[in-house]
């Protein structure tokens, strides 16, 4: 399936910003999500293809947030890639455990993060 509509999740509007606008220029429909709450209502609502998960947020945590899209049966197959100021291996291994498919240190390389959403693009395609 190519991914086509990503929600972006982030407590801050800098991140917003610059990932919506980036990810707007390179084609892409943009959902966002300023917390974890929101992040699993709109999964639910919006089936996106794609989240970019922060992980420090206030309420409801990205490993959090995440785990429940993973395991919700409406929100499973939707892949989840961390982004977060976090880059301890232990941080990497805690977000892979709750169900992120992969992650990302900030600041996010954002040609990296194309790359990364087109190979998952191009894997589900061919799955």
């Amino acid at each position: 399936m190519a991914i086509k509509r990503i929600m972006v999740v982030d407590d801050s509007p800098t991140e917003r910003h610059v990932l919506n606008d980036f990810l707007t220029r390179k084609g892409f429909e943009v959902i966002i999500a300023e917390n974890g709450e929101q992040a699993i209502e709109k999964a639910k609502a919006e089936k996106p293809d794609l989240i970019l998960m922060d992980v420090v947020m206030p309420g409801i945590n990205g490993y959090q947030a995440t785990r429940t899209i993973t395991r919700d049966d409406s929100t499973r197959d939707i892949p989840v890639i961390m982004c977060t100021s976090k880059d301890l291996p232990t941080d990497r291994i805690w977000g892979m455990r709750q169900g992120a498919l992969d992650y990302m240190v900030k600041p996010v390389n954002l040609e990296e993060l194309l790359g990364r959403i087109t190979q998952l693009g191009a894997a589900n395609h061919d799955g």
